[in-house]
């Protein structure tokens, strides 16, 4: 795997240090396979990931948001004692799958149902950040009508 040197983008800008440290987590991150995962949009603002948890019950499942990372992660209970495989093909082996999530971006809902887990995302700028249409006021028209009336 190629590794990608980001130190001359940390000399070169200002104030952009937390995508330098995305792009870098990013590069060195190793991806795995397990559980796949679907990411959807579901709306101008609305966005549903979907990870395919199957065997998996709602107590062995976790989601936490910290710092703006949605991480999952799946511990399964070790109940094979009084089982005994002849063929096992379904992976249920613990994992954990981290999201970025970009700002004002939060979770509103979780669900599980038929082996998939779905977490519904929207993003809420607050009312600050909201475009807003400014009034134009009537007035004189010009510095010199606004002397003279003086």
């Amino acid at each position: 795997m190629r590794t990608v040197d980001f130190s001359p983008l940390y000399r070169s800008v200002v104030g952009f240090d937390r995508l330098a440290d995305l792009l870098d987590a990013a590069a060195t991150e190793t991806a795995t396979g397990y559980p796949p995962y679907n990411i959807e949009r579901t709306g101008d603002n609305a966005y549903r990931i979907e990870i395919a948890v199957a065997g998996f019950k709602p107590d062995e499942l976790t989601i936490e948001v910290k710092e703006a990372v949605l991480t999952v992660t799946g511990q399964k209970a070790a109940n094979d004692a009084e089982r005994r495989f002849v063929h096992r093909g379904l992976a249920e082996r613990n994992f954990q799958r981290r999201f970025q999530l970009a700002e004002y971006v939060v979770v509103t809902e979780a669900k599980l149902a038929d082996g998939l887990l779905s977490i519904d995302l929207k993003r809420e700028l607050p009312e600050a950040l909201k475009p807003r249409r400014i009034e134009i006021g009537v007035g004189s028209t010009s510095l010199i009508e606004d002397k003279k009336a003086a």
